[in-house]
């Protein structure tokens, strides 16, 4: 007998971001796994590129280029992939970033800080996640069931150096993950779970440098974070797919309201 305990297929899934590093992980393993998935990118070149990767696994994908900072593209997209599909089982909630503007430098203090970069990426990440599950979650409160999957940060709950503009919109993200958690079952019913997955340090497009210097050696900052990362590495995209995976589930049931962990015991460890 046929343990379906994490089966996904059929399920539509909405990912947001899902043209970079992490979010295309994400899709890859859900599409093999027989899901239907709906690529939201930015930028058209980045989400049909994507798109035309995921075909190889299967021709259930669709591509949209959309600012998840604007409600009207949401919308739009949202009546597409209904008229589409029909429902929407599950949101990742992937998109996200940051600007140097919004960073403290090594020689910088935060009063350094550029204001107006902090506050796009406060909505890049915040709203970039609040505004996709206003749009897409009412699909599952009027079906009753569905699954919204956020993505939150070491950042979150650790005062990362540096990172100013990234750590508050994470903090604001786990917040808002309980919040709609206790909203969505409360006013809908125990179908629809919110959680959340916490990565540690993966290096990707955005960090690349900050971690790692042109010759592949770790810089300074790289050193330390492997330091307190109890594996001694960092992440791979691909691992994050396990805790994707039993989120969309009905492996996860009973299961909302949480921030879980992948970051190689990073949260765990006290640094001595």
């Amino acid at each position: 007998m046929k343990n379906d305990l994490f089966d996904v297929k059929g399920k539509v899934i909405v990912i947001p971001g899902g043209g970079g590093a992490l979010g295309g992980a994400m899709a890859r393993t859900l599409m093999e796994e027989g899901a239907k998935v709906a690529i939201l990118s930015l930028h058209e070149a980045s989400a049909q590129k994507r798109v035309e990767e995921l075909k190889a696994i299967s021709s259930e994908v669709m591509g949209f280029a959309c600012d998840v900072t604007s409600q009207e593209e949401l919308e739009k997209v949202n009546s597409q992939i209904l008229a589409e599909w029909g429902r929407i089982d599950v949101l990742i909630n992937a998109a996200g970033g940051n600007m140097p503007g919004a960073t403290v430098g090594p020689e910088q203090t935060v009063f350094d800080v550029s204001v107006e970069d902090l506050k796009k990426v406060l909505d890049l990440n915040l709203m970039g996640s609040v505004l996709p599950t206003l749009v897409f979650g009412k699909a599952m409160a009027e079906q009753k069931s569905g699954s919204i999957i956020n993505i939150s940060s070491m950042a979150a709950t650790h005062a990362i150096t540096r990172v100013l503009g990234y750590s508050i919109a994470k903090a604001g993200i786990d917040m808002f993950t309980k919040w709609m958690a206790t909203e969505m079952s409360m006013k809908f019913g125990d179908g629809i779970r919110v959680n959340a997955i916490a990565p540690g340090f993966f290096i990707g497009k955005q960090n690349e440098r900050l971690l790692t210097n042109e010759d592949g050696t770790l810089t300074e900052r790289g050193e330390t974070i492997v330091k307190n990362t109890p594996m001694q590495r960092f992440g791979e995209a691909k691992e994050l797919s396990g805790a994707v995976l039993y989120l969309c589930s009905e492996a996860s049931k009973f299961v909302t309201g949480t921030i879980i962990p992948v970051d190689g015991g990073f949260s765990a460890f006290s640094g001595v």
